[in-house]
């Protein structure tokens, strides 16, 4: 680090001498690492390039539709790029989606029916699909259950693997299972996120034990880590968020589905309404954000992933647990810390609160957020409201008090919001 850079720190950022030292030694730790992160993000750039050229984009398709948006080529080609990128027969791309559970619910609730039954495989799903499901200690007025949805689920084993064994069983014992859903990231668990891999030897389980059934991969913060994605392996049907890895962080909203042509078809009818589906719904101007932020999201993930990384080793070196570790390949964005500590848990949070560029000034608190069971306390001081690409903690206030740290739009600014999230606990 040069001194003037390391004298701005001190002076204007208020980092201490001891984490500028740990700093050091975490940056050589894990710069090998670095170099393959450059090979992942220059492959799925080529990968993004190639669709781009393929569907001939142009500037007539940086559209804004008004009303009914019939006809808007902007909207309907950056479906077809985004199926390409993905592998995908079809995609469905909107800034309607308010958010990444609004996408996945459009694909659990297109094509699910009463009576059939979703089968979770990956313990109890993300806090925000509880209410979705039907398995919240809230409400359920609206939710799969109350349609009549069945639901069971399947807990991962000791080590964090899908039971496939288990997974088998139930499907060839159980035929009202529609779909199997699989979390590719961890939600506010205590595992890795899983690999492309591993979720390619569930995909393929799952088939020979049903072959009908469809396989749904919540694929949120997962995005552009690997060379592959889910529908490269066999998925189905994947969803995700535009304001995570898939928008850039250019994106200002939205969500995408993609996978089978016939099952994004019913999500499409969820979204709008049956005979409409993806043909209607203006865009607002919002085509060249949407278009520029996919072309971006390579180089912005693997930015996120790169402070990741950075964070794991350097809290390894301060002797925090985390995962997953700073030497593990990884399949999302996300940094799990243990802090065993309520006050040290919302401080490390109020420290990247304090190093992001926008309401840095603001002091983040624990509250009851809508759709979470516990209080969570969530730094985001982003530039796109929620937008968890940009640097982000957050943490639900229960026991054992694990941060969950994501984003950063350049390494240079996540290194330093961790830098003074820790100089808040050191």
């Amino acid at each position: 680090m040069l001194d003037i850079t390391k004298e701005y720190l001190s002076n204007n950022f208020k980092i201490n001498e001891e984490v500028f030292k740990v700093s050091e030694q975490a940056l050589k730790d894990v710069s090998e690492q670095f170099k393959l992160l450059d090979e992942i993000r220059e492959f799925n750039q080529l990968k993004v390039l190639n669709a781009f050229q393929e569907e001939r984009i142009s500037d007539m398709h940086f559209t804004n539709s008004s009303g009914y948006g019939y006809g808007d080529v902007g909207r309907d080609s950056l479906d077809k790029v985004f199926a390409r990128v993905f592998n995908a027969e079809a995609a469905l791309v909107r800034p309607h989606f308010v958010n990444g559970t609004h996408a996945i619910g459009c694909a659990l609730f297109g094509n699910l029916r009463p009576g059939d039954t979703l089968l979770t495989v990956c313990g109890s799903p993300y806090d925000t699909l509880h209410n979705i499901i039907g398995i919240s200690k809230e409400t359920n007025i609206g939710s799969l259950r109350e349609y009549g949805v069945n639901y069971k689920q399947i807990e991962l084993t000791a080590t964090g693997k899908v039971n496939i064994e288990e997974m088998q069983k139930v499907l060839s014992e159980d035929s009202s299972i529609k779909m199997v859903h699989i979390q590719r990231s961890t939600g506010y668990g205590w595992r890795n996120s899983l690999m492309v891999s591993e979720i390619a030897e569930v995909i393929k389980a799952a088939k020979e034990a049903k072959d009908e059934v469809i396989c749904f991969v919540d694929n949120c913060y997962g995005e552009f880590v690997d060379t592959v994605e889910p529908t490269d392996v066999g998925a189905d049907l994947i969803a995700g968020s535009l304001i995570k890895n898939a928008g850039g962080g250019i994106a200002p909203t939205g969500g995408y589905i993609a996978g089978k042509e016939a099952y994004v078809n019913q999500a499409a009818y969820r979204l709008t309404i049956p005979g409409i589906g993806g043909e209607c719904g203006s865009t607002f101007g919002v085509m060249r954000t949407l278009f520029q932020g996919l072309f971006l999201a390579p180089h912005v993930a693997m930015e996120a992933v790169k402070t990741a990384i950075f964070c794991a080793r350097i809290m390894e070196l301060l002797g925090f647990e985390v995962l997953p570790k700073s030497t593990e390949r990884r399949s999302d964005i996300i940094q799990a810390i243990k802090f065993k500590d309520k006050d040290k848990v919302i401080n490390f949070c109020k420290g990247i609160q304090a190093g992001s560029p926008i309401d840095s000034f603001v002091e983040c608190e624990p509250w009851d957020m809508p759709g979470y069971e516990d209080q969570v306390i969530m730094a985001a001081g982003a530039f796109i409201q929620g937008s968890s690409i940009e640097l982000s903690a957050d943490a639900p206030i229960r026991e054992p008090y694990i941060a969950y740290l994501q984003g950063g739009l350049t390494f240079d600014h996540g290194k330093t919001g961790v830098l003074m999230a820790l100089s808040r606990i050191i």
